[in-house]
């Protein structure tokens, strides 16, 4: 069971965070956040998950993107899970922004020195979704969105579980880790050399092969990113889009003139994104 460890008054509803002993993360203590429209209280709602990018915690999105209206006006909890586990102890965890702690790319790492602790893809597909459904009014349709890491993770576990989310979007989203620094150091470190176990956590790479239902993926990339247009391309957006096209998987990507990869980029189209969830949500 969940501890309540805050309780914020917002819009109309109310922010919780908690905190439980996770079987995924090694037994550590993991943190997590729910947002709960007043129309909670009277029937159980749909819940979007969002997962959020590198070094983050669950109040970045909390504190800066602004998508607590849109959560109320549209009828949908909102879930908002850590990036990693916190306090594993592994050696070299805390030594970069961009591996261990607050990087856990929403995998489940096979490497020894890895794999007790950073099993964030099975703590956000299994674990956490179970423990929600316990104690908060959901109603067991669930959708998925992210940034930049969040938002690979995002595209990935919808890909590979399309039963159990209506919709998924993301915000300038990894989209091929393979194929970047970003996610060919965290592929490295936390599964290995064998190139071929990667694909599974490769949005790209599960495109090329995706077979089920239309997940109704949207995507948000802001043209004057400094990720997409710098001098190193982490995101790959057109990798994801060539793939799509090619196995005839409908996304949607919506480049947006002028805006970067930070909040202020989220919270100019977090609403739409609700919106966009709520109608397969609540369909």
């Amino acid at each position: 069971m969940a501890t309540q460890i805050a309780q914020i008054r917002v819009a109309q509803g109310w922010l919780r965070r908690f905190q439980h002993q996770s079987a995924s993360l090694g037994g550590l203590t993991a943190t997590f956040a729910a947002y709960l429209p007043d129309s909670s209280e009277f029937r159980k709602l749909p819940a979007l998950y969002y997962l959020s990018g590198l070094t983050c915690t669950d109040e970045n999105f909390s504190q800066k993107a602004g998508a607590f209206q849109a959560a109320c006006d549209n009828n949908v909890i909102l879930i908002l899970p850590d990036t990693s586990p916190r306090g594993a102890g592994v050696e070299g965890e805390d030594e970069t922004y961009d591996f261990g702690s607050g990087a856990g790319f929403y995998l489940d790492a096979s490497q020894p020195k890895w794999s007790k602790f950073y099993n964030m893809y099975d703590y956000v597909v299994q674990e956490l979704p179970t423990l929600v459904s316990e104690f908060l009014p959901v109603s067991g349709r669930k959708a998925i969105t992210g940034h930049s890491m969040g938002g690979h993770g995002a595209l990935t576990i919808g890909l590979k579980n399309p039963d159990s989310y209506t919709s998924v979007s993301a915000f300038s989203p990894i989209c091929n880790p393979m194929e970047c620094p970003w996610g060919q150091k965290a592929f490295t470190g936390y599964l290995g050399d064998d190139k071929q176990t990667w694909k599974q956590y490769d949005a790209t790479e599960l495109i090329k092969a995706y077979k089920g239902r239309d997940l109704h993926i949207l995507i948000d990339q802001g043209n004057d990113d400094n990720f997409l247009k710098g001098d190193v391309n982490q995101l790959l957006p057109v990798n994801l889009l060539t793939a799509a096209a090619e196995s005839k998987v409908p996304v949607t990507l919506r480049m947006q003139a002028g805006y970067d990869h930070s909040y202020y980029f989220i919270s100019s189209f977090i609403g739409e994104h609700i919106r966009h969830h709520a109608q397969f949500l609540h369909a």
